[in-house]
């Protein structure tokens, strides 16, 4: 099971004493929480896509493209990449030039539709097309990358004729494409029937919400023939707040929590802790109640946490990390002691998915 963290990118001024870093400190802040990630263990670092204040990540693969040259094995992945305002020749463009950049296996990417209204006019769309927009720049995307030479008509952009994506996915294999939603089970029945990857953001709501939304998924997978449904590609989000003593995080945390520009001024910490998975608390808290992710959800291939936000100082975040790093050998035995031998302990790897490629081939020309 892959295990990593990922970011929203929010500038958000530190309630303890008032400082706010520079959008410039932010963003390098973010490299240095990847570099760490990968230090302790992790698997996975994925950014969002933003691009109103106060959050800095609006070029998610130069972000990407820089940590891909600053560490090793990292997976590079999103946690937004917009669907709906992104034109989709440049989505396929620039996570095809990511992938030779860092290398196999090294690279996927999650589309959404994203929670900020504003944003579609900025980039000339409406935000009551955003379905639509959705479903028609995710099939523009796909034969853009599995077609060499690509006649498109649709309602959203300009035609193209004779068209060719530059450069080529590596190895003539896209990234591997999740796709994220809260709400949507449009998004749910895209993510089936192309056999890509669900995740569900697991932050704000309580885990029935997201279940109605996984077993669709799951359910259409299996209906598609990808597969059974307890195979399916699954992600979840999380987050917590981790320190030795389960009191000093509580004590700790607080004041971030209150101030929190995506639930701040909402309920309490108490509450909120009760009716989401948020984790406040000691290490064998946070694996008890990650744990349970898989009692609501079944087994899954990807889970992601949320630690630098609401205004946590560098250190503190650096800490957290080296906290999930100790814990992290405990979360992956007791997962995976859990999980049948036939249910996918992680995402498809690009070398299986450059096989399969092969293989489909290959029947093509037995029967021809």
């Amino acid at each position: 099971m892959q295990f990593g963290i990922f970011t929203v990118g929010d500038v958000t001024t530190d309630p303890t004493n008032g400082t706010t870093p520079t959008e410039q400190e932010r963003i390098r802040a973010m490299v240095r929480y990847a570099e760490h990630a990968e230090a302790v263990g992790l698997d996975v670092f994925s950014t969002g896509e933003h691009h109103n204040p106060p959050f800095v990540p609006s070029s998610p693969t130069t972000l990407l493209g820089y940590i891909a040259g600053r560490t090793k094995k990292l997976v590079l992945s999103t946690s937004t990449t917009l669907i709906t305002t992104n034109d989709p020749v440049k989505i396929a463009e620039d996570f095809a030039m990511l992938q030779h950049l860092a290398g196999p296996e090294r690279v996927d990417l999650m589309l959404g539709r994203g929670n900020t209204g504003p944003v579609y006019p900025w980039f000339g769309q409406n935000p009551a097309d955003s379905v639509p927009l959705t479903v028609e720049n995710y099939q523009l995307l796909r034969r853009l990358w599995d077609e060499e030479v690509v006649d498109w008509q649709g309602r959203f952009r300009g035609p193209l004729q004779g068209f060719t994506s530059t450069p080529r996915p590596l190895d003539g294999v896209a990234p591997f494409v999740w796709h994220g939603s809260i709400r949507t089970p449009e998004v749910a029945e895209i993510a089936a029937y192309f056999g890509d990857g669900f995740f569900a953001n697991n932050i704000f709501w309580p885990a029935q919400h997201y279940v109605r939304l996984i077993d669709l998924y799951r359910q259409r997978f299996e209906h598609y023939g990808h597969g059974r449904a307890d195979q399916a590609t699954v992600g979840l989000g999380g987050q917590f707040f981790m320190r030795r003593n389960s009191q000093d995080a509580w004590n700790e945390f607080r004041p971030y929590f209150d101030e929190a520009p995506v639930y701040g001024h909402g309920p309490s910490m108490e509450d909120f802790t009760s009716q989401t998975p948020l984790t406040v608390g000691s290490p064998q808290q946070v694996i008890d109640r990650t744990l349970t992710f898989r009692e609501h959800f079944g087994d899954y291939q990807r889970q992601l946490f949320l630690l630098d936000h609401a205004g946590l100082p560098e250190k503190v975040v650096l800490e957290q990390l080296d906290l999930l790093g100790e814990i992290l050998p405990t979360l992956r035995a007791e997962f995976e002691s859990r999980r049948p031998a036939d249910v996918p302990s992680n995402p498809p790897t690009h070398a299986e998915r450059v096989a399969a490629k092969a293989a489909a081939a290959e029947q093509v020309v037995t029967a021809v």
